[in-house]
């Protein structure tokens, strides 16, 4: 049974400038199993992708001006290595934007089974991704978290059935939760983005699992949101028909699915503001 994991946080500019946090595997079977794909990943000798990715720190101004400045430097270089132009964001409000560039991401880059991470363009279009994502997180309250994946691990794990019970629609800060790793997008993200670019390939419940995971460091509680995704899904229901999703399908797959929770520690955002890196993860 593996019992521990532990994230090593440090200064950017100085990593010998260390937090070590802890937090304790659940014993769930889809937690263990998750450990267990860390653990693989290290072994392959998989790097964390982005050991700085960290969400929702400093004033939202700030973060907000840093993404938009991020993301025009992203679609002028995508727009050197394309013949149609993508257009520039202004702002991070702008969703029909961030839908579209989601949308161009999905086609060009490719869908989970049949990503292409060869050329440089298909790099840049992952980094716009993951700052879509980045600029959303801000629009929607620029709560903290942090994300570590380790983007080169094949994605080839599904969850199970009797997994799917421990999905939770609430956000608790200092709980550990599996990262969504699929190329698309869920009922809940439809929702919130009201995505009119999306091919319905890219419909993606979450199914596929990794050794990737996202450390909240907030509280979010979405008591009401199961019943909006219903209304939705009512409006939608021919479109998730026809791609052979019921609602008794999609409503186990509601939420994320919690693997691990901070051992004593509170107010982790507060201890690691100035050591917004992680330079270790370890599991026992």
């Amino acid at each position: 049974m593996l019992e521990y994991l532990i994230i090593t946080y440090c200064d950017p500019k100085d990593h010998n400038d260390e937090l070590h946090v802890w937090y304790k595997i659940r014993e769930t079977d889809i937690a263990q199993k998750w450990a267990q794909r860390v653990l693989l990943a290290q072994s392959k000798g998989y790097p964390i992708d982005n050991p700085d990715r960290f969400y929702g720190f400093g004033p939202i101004e700030e973060q907000e001006a840093q993404a938009v400045a991020y993301m025009k430097m992203l679609t002028d270089q995508i727009n050197k290595l394309r013949i149609e132009r993508l257009p520039e964001l202004t702002t991070v409000q702008d969703q029909d934007t961030l839908n579209y560039l989601h949308h161009v991401f999905e086609i060009e880059h490719g869908l989970l089974d049949a990503k292409d991470t060869s050329s440089e363009l298909a790099q840049l279009l992952g980094e716009l991704n993951v700052h879509v994502h980045r600029c959303e997180s801000i629009q929607r309250g620029a709560n903290p978290r942090h994300v570590v994946t380790y983007y080169g691990l094949p994605k080839t794990e599904t969850l199970a059935d009797v997994d799917c019970e421990h999905f939770e629609t609430d956000i608790k800060d200092g709980h550990v939760y599996i990262n969504y790793v699929e190329i698309g997008k869920t009922l809940q993200d439809l929702y919130l983005d009201n995505d009119k670019y999306i091919y319905p390939e890219a419909f993606r419940p979450f199914t596929h699992y990794s050794a990737d995971f996202v450390v909240q460091l907030h509280d979010d509680a979405r008591q009401g949101l199961v019943p909006q995704l219903k209304m939705y899904y009512d409006e939608h229901k021919q479109f998730f028909n026809d791609l052979g999703y019921s609602w008794q399908i999609l409503n186990k797959r509601i939420g994320n699915i919690p693997v691990a929770d901070s051992m004593g520690v509170k107010n982790i955002a507060d201890l690691i503001e100035n050591k917004q890196y992680v330079k270790q993860v370890q599991i026992r």
